[in-house]
């Protein structure tokens, strides 16, 4: 109610309350405009110090491959060419093909379809069965395994388990130098068949 004597009637009074209101609004509006702001600058923060942990790997975000666990190295040749490179370093280091599974010709057999998706499943019991002494549970991840597929832009990709991560998964202490052996054999392995440097 609007004091006798004030040069605002009661209609003005209404009005006053309303651009008080609108802006309220549009502080309100900034607010949650600076937050979002500030919200994407750390997401790009975190994304820049991860790139920078990772040592240049790749993390392919947003479309369902960033793994947890999963290194992730971009291929300079094709899927079939890049499994082909691997089989062949492998078998000149000793290690044994168990399996090399082509998932895309699994989905035509049933009139499905995929990209290009191959899994090469390769071990070595003298590198192995150390890493069991380690944990017994970690067995259920081995022999290890190479992901090699392409994406829908047409890239190809060679991805891995992290021992770090397989050594977090199952607890694993004191088993720092089989760890480190197992991470550079895998980390060659995946170099020489995507023809990284």
């Amino acid at each position: 109610m609007i004091a006798q004597g004030d040069k605002y009637t009661i209609h003005d009074a209404g009005i006053v309350r309303g651009f008080r209101g609108m802006r309220f609004a549009a502080i309100h509006k900034h607010a949650i405009h600076e937050q979002e702001r500030i919200m994407h600058i750390g997401k790009l923060s975190v994304a820049v110090l991860l790139l920078a942990l990772l040592g240049g790997r790749q993390v392919i975000a947003g479309t369902g491959e960033d793994a947890e666990g999963v290194i992730t190295l971009k291929s300079h040749y094709d899927v079939k060419t890049t499994a082909d490179r691997l089989v062949k370093v492998l078998r000149k280091k000793g290690m044994t093909v168990f399996a090399r599974i082509d998932h895309a010709a699994g989905a035509r057999r049933v009139g499905k379809r995929l990209l290009p998706t191959q899994l090469v499943i390769f071990g070595n019991p003298k590198v192995g069965t150390p890493l069991m002494h380690c944990a017994r549970s970690v067995a259920i991840d081995l022999p290890q395994k190479a992901l090699i597929w392409r994406d829908a832009g047409g890239r190809t990709w060679y991805s891995y388990n992290d021992p770090a991560y397989l050594a977090q998964r199952h607890h694993i202490r004191g088993c720092k130098p089989v760890l480190a052996k197992i991470g550079k054999a895998l980390g060659a392995f995946a170099h020489a068949a995507t023809g990284r440097r």
